[in-house]
């Protein structure tokens, strides 16, 4: 899907293209496409005389080559952009080319994105772009903003998980936790303990994109406090996401300290169970002992007496554990 974003009376505004006849019409700041088929990257490549690396979207480039300008002033920028899915939470790479010089379309500043599927950020950014008039006035301000989105996305996603976290907790410190219940907070934790560390590596590739872009030189003085702004906001975000993996930690230890005392309760049962039971088999051991006369035999009453004995032995310890508490 190749979509171009122009600008009119400051608003942002998209355009999807379907033939080389329509890219022609327009004078883009932004070109987005999704899942390029072969004939798009030729467009854009007869069009705009950019050759889209096949390599943009490969997830394992090396680190260093992420960031990196061209002998032409071309600035190459892949990132990775969080997507919270409540059933397939990930990140998604993407792939920017600033073209800062246009000579072919006599235009100043082309940001080129590529990504194999939808973004939310990207979504977020065309919503308030199309809102906010003056958000955008050129390619590095589309970057910037995405960026900036992107920390927003974070951020409203650490809230999330603060909310689902309280949830839990009063799930936890409400002292009945079954196992079922242990089982649902488990699986809880481990979700946002996941969540967690991929909104961590997402603001470390974020934070290292912005200071790319404030190295290069290429931002004016308002785009570059906007950059230092965005790496104020991902700094603010370090000591929530700190604060989110104590308190996940402490959640994971109660859980499995109550699960701990659910197994030791059933413990409990077998081990009173065992030495309740011993006298009455110590009795029955006795009686069933081969001895030349037995007392059932001389005695009429010798059965009854032997089993009287040995539920008087059986409750007898009983009633004691009652007495101490250890049957509750």
């Amino acid at each position: 899907m190749l979509n171009v974003f122009t600008l009119a009376n400051g608003r942002l505004f998209q355009e999807e293209i379907e033939s080389l006849e329509e890219l022609t019409r327009f004078k883009p700041i932004w070109v987005d496409l999704e899942s390029p088929t072969p004939e798009e990257r030729r467009w854009v490549r007869q069009h705009f005389g950019l050759s889209i690396p096949e390599d943009a979207m490969d997830e394992d480039i090396e680190e260093s080559a992420r960031f990196f300008e061209e002998d032409n002033g071309e600035l190459h920028v892949r990132s990775d952009f969080l997507i919270d899915d409540e059933d397939n939470p990930r990140t998604v790479r993407v792939a920017f080319i600033l073209n800062e010089q246009n000579d072919a379309l006599k235009s100043r500043g082309v940001l080129f994105s590529i990504h194999d599927e939808d973004v939310p950020v990207f979504r977020l950014l065309r919503l308030r772009a199309r809102r906010m008039p003056g958000l955008i006035k050129d390619a590095k301000d589309v970057l910037l903003s995405l960026f900036d989105t992107d920390a927003e996305y974070c951020a409203d996603t650490v809230e999330d998980i603060y909310d689902d976290l309280e949830r839990i907790s009063r799930k936890v410190l409400s002292g009945q936790v079954t196992d079922e219940i242990a089982s649902e907070v488990l699986g809880g934790i481990a979700r946002h303990e996941d969540m967690s560390g991929r909104i961590r590596r997402n603001m470390m590739d974020t934070r290292r994109a912005v200071s790319f872009m404030m190295r290069t030189r290429l931002l004016s003085a308002e785009q570059f406090e906007d950059a230092r702004q965005i790496l104020r906001d991902l700094d603010s975000l370090d000591s929530h996401t700190a604060f989110l993996f104590e308190k996940i930690n402490f959640l994971m230890d109660a859980t499995i300290g109550f699960i701990n005392i659910n197994q030791n309760k059933i413990i409990k049962i077998f081990s009173v169970a065992s030495v309740s039971l011993l006298p009455p088999t110590l009795v029955a051991s006795s009686y069933g002992m081969n001895f030349q006369f037995m007392p059932e035999l001389e005695w009429k009453f010798g059965y009854p007496f032997a089993i009287a004995l040995m539920v008087l032995s059986a409750v007898v310890p009983m009633v004691y554990f009652r007495k101490r508490g250890w049957l509750k």
